[in-house]
Parts: structure tokens; C-alpha cells; sequence
């Protein structure tokens, strides 16, 4: 049978919805994939990505993953580059116009862009399109003609505008035609889904009436949560410096996912793993009643990232590392080497901020009564302490909980 290649419907919906902030709508998602499963044709699935930026960090895999989603349930993944409205930029939260890209900027963000999203997709079952392939054909009159089915009134109650022209900040009309423009994409490609984060709510409802107005079904769209960063508050985001890129070492992302809240790690679990939402649900309440401790379960999702990024054996030696430096307080294995010309003894202060392991001398006294500071393993708290640099010899400098440096005197 036609319908043997998919699972049931119900059991399609269970997967699909775990960590979506809206399904618009699901009414009509189950009526899809019930025809999908009838016809045995998958559902054309798309996520649409303006190339604005080169890296991809863990934010922008939320989308991704749930593309791959669909993928995994035997529907065709379409992964469509913005080559086209990159360069008019989406005003999506912004509150002001962005500044254009150039073609050239443009074309080696997707390049790299590319190579990291097979981190995630199949590349051997993902379609990848360009919005050039249509939107730089089309003539100024289609252009004008889609204009026509959109009422002004209707662009303006979109938030970002509205704020902007309360706060009178300019709005270019090239903005007012992203969404227009973008919305031509799903009628381009005929898709049946479309994904984006929460923030993109407004562009998707518009491709919907466009889909419409030129006669397809209306597209389901799936919106996702916008990842919090590091930092526990604002969106992760490479310009606020909370973020985790997916192509950073293991050993650098693993110190970075275990410096998250454990509040926070809930949300991590949910929206960047493939761990079943009552796997979660038990993890929680194991650590709720004590019978697991925080660290544990957040090192257990830190793998499981660094795991589907840079495999098994990546992950587990990060953990390992993590566990020397961070929880065992012991060195890393390639703890950085300093030779110092032998000299007069020092204040451990003035050493440290001569080897700007801290920024002044005044943090690295408050370090120092902390109890963060130690030699070879033993803790130095007397502010007042010398070092003797007068003689041949190594040891081993901890400035904190993370920063070790080996110096050699010779």
C-alpha cells in the first residue's frame, strides 16, 4: 500500500508538535498528512533562511531540527536560501532598515551556511533551492501584481511597524514588499508546511493569504521558540556574545552548555535533542525530588549536543575534560605554557595580572581571598604572598575555575 511508508498520522502529529510554540493550523496539518498517508506523496516541507550572517549557532538550529523533523517522518525537506531577499532584509524585530548585502556577501554566507546545515539535514534527502530562481525573473509588472493582494492597512498592524512609526523611525517601502516577495516562495515551491521561529508569525500568516490568492491550499506554519542565549534573558544572539557555535570545539561547547541555569536547561532539552518529551519529563522530576543532581542532567544534554555535532567520541572527551578542569579542579591535558626569565619574587597579585590571567591587580586580591586562586593544587588566600621567580623551576597556576597556565622559570 501507497500509505505503508509513513506512520500513523497520530504518531506523525506527536513528533512533529514537541517543542512548537504554534501549529497554524493543526486542524489542517492532520488533514494533510492524512491525505499524505492516502496518496502516499509527502508533504513539501520548507524553511526559508536569509544568509545574513556566515555562522550558524545553536539558536538557528531550533528551525532546522525541526525540518529535520519532517525529514525523519519520510517528507520531502526543502531548504530554501534567501539569495534574493537577503538583499532587501527581512524586518522581522528590527527597529530600524537594515543595511543591504551585496551579492557577494550574500553568496559566501550560503556557501558556509550549507556546510553547516548537513550538520543536521540529510544532504542526500534535502532539496535546496534559491527565492533567485524566481524572484530575480520576475517582472516589475508580477511584482506589482502581487502587490495587489494585500491591503496596506493590514502591513501596518504588523508590530515592527508599529512601534517604528510611534517612535516616527523611518520604514522603507522595500520592507513592506519582503513579506509580499517571501510569500511568493511558497507559491513557487507549492509547499504544504513552512517553519520559522515565533518572531516570524507575521510573514508566515501573510504567504498564507498570498498562497491563497493565487489559487494553492493554504501552507500550515509552524512556528518555533527563540532560543534564550548563555546569559539566561535575551535571545541568543553572536553580536550579544550568548551563543554556542555549532562548529565550535566540543571542549569550548560543553563549558558553555554547562554555564547555562538549570532552569534553563529544560528548554535546551526540549527544543535542541531528539530526547521523547516524557524522557524529559522523568529527568525533571528525578532532579526535582534529588534523586539526580542538576550537574549530571545538564552534562547528559551538553553530550547529546556535542554528540550530533561532532560525534560520540567528541562528546565523551569533552566530558571527561570538563570533569578534570571543572568539577575535579584538576588541569587540562594541554594546559598552556608560559617561560618567564628568572627575576625577583613577586606578589601572586602582580603575576596575575602580568600574565592577564585577570584584568587588574584588584581582582585578582578579591580572586585570591576567594579562595580561587592555587599552585600545583594548593590554595593561595594571603593577598600578601610572594612568588620566588629566582630560581629554575615549573608550576602549575589556577586562576579560577577555568583558566590554568603552567610556568616555567628559567
Amino acid at each position: 500500500m501507497a500509505s505503508a511508508k509513513f506512520k500513523p498520522v497520530d504518531e506523525q502529529i506527536s513528533y512533529l508538535e514537541k517543542g512548537a510554540a504554534e501549529i497554524i493550523r493543526t486542524d489542517e496539518l492532520k488533514a494533510k498528512l492524512e491525505k499524505s498517508a492516502q496518496t502516499g506523496e509527502p508533504l513539501r516541507v520548507y524553511l526559508g533562511v536569509d544568509p545574513t550572517a556566515p555562522d550558524i549557532h545553536l539558536g538557528h538550529t531550533v528551525v532546522l531540527r525541526k525540518l529535520k523533523h519532517f525529514q525523519d517522518m519520510g517528507h520531502t525537506a526543502i531548504f530554501l536560501i534567501g539569495d534574493f531577499s537577503a538583499m532587501i532584509g527581512d524586518p522581522s524585530g528590527q527597529s530600524e532598515t537594515r543595511p543591504a548585502l551585496t551579492r557577494e556577501q550574500v553568496d559566501a554566507n550560503a556557501k558556509t551556511y550549507l556546510e553547516q546545515v548537513y550538520k543536521i539535514l540529510d544532504p542526500e534527502k534535502t532539496e535546496v533551492r534559491y527565492n533567485s530562481e524566481w524572484l530575480g525573473k520576475m517582472s516589475s509588472y508580477e511584482v506589482v501584481r502581487i502587490c495587489g493582494h494585500y491591503r496596506l492597512a493590514r502591513m501596518l498592524e504588523r508590530e515592527d511597524f508599529r512601534t517604528r512609526l510611534a517612535e516616527n523611525q523611518p520604514i522603507s517601502v522595500h520592507e513592506l514588499l519582503y513579506p509580499l516577495l517571501t510569500a511568493y516562495d511558497a507559491v513557487a515551491l507549492r509547499s504544504d508546511v513552512e517553519i520559522g521561529a515565533t518572531e516570524q508569525k507575521f510573514n508566515l500568516l501573510v504567504h498564507r493569504d498570498i498562497q491563497r490568492e493565487f489559487g494553492q491550499p493554504s501552507q500550515v506554519a509552524f512556528t518555533m521558540p527563540i532560543l534564550v542565549g548563555l546569559d539566561g534573558e535575551r535571545k541568543m544572539s553572536k553580536s550579544l556574545g550568548n551563543y554556542i557555535g555549532i562548529t565550535e570545539a566540543p571542549g569550548e561547547m560543553f563549558g558553555k552548555l554547562m554555564s547555562i541555569s538549570d532552569a534553563l536547561m529544560w528548554p535546551y532539552y526540549e527544543l535542541l535533542t531528539d530526547f521523547p518529551w516524557p524522557v524529559i519529563v522523568r529527568l525533571r522530576e528525578e532532579v526535582r525530588t534529588g534523586v539526580l543532581h542538576p550537574m549530571e542532567a545538564k552534562m547528559q544534554l551538553a553530550h547529546a549536543i556535542i554528540a550530533g555535532f561532532h560525534g560520540e567520541e567528541a562528546a565523551k572527551k569533552a566530558a571527561e575534560e570538563f570533569r578534570r578542569v571543572f568539577r575535579d579542579r584538576q588541569a587540562p591535558e594541554e594546559a598552556p605554557r608560559l617561560t618567564l626569565a628568572r627575576s625577583a619574587p613577586k606578589r601572586l597579585s602582580a603575576l596575575l595580572a602580568e600574565l592577564q590571567l585577570v584584568a587588574s591587580r584588584a581582582e585578582a586580591e578579591r580572586l585570591i581571598k576567594q579562595g580561587g586562586v592555587e599552585i600545583d593544587g594548593q590554595r593561595m588566600d594571603d593577598v600578601k604572598r610572594e612568588i620566588d621567580l629566582s630560581k629554575p623551576g615549573e608550576f602549575l597556576l589556577r586562576a579560577g575555575k577555568k583558566k590554568f597556565l603552567r610556568v616555567v622559570i628559567e
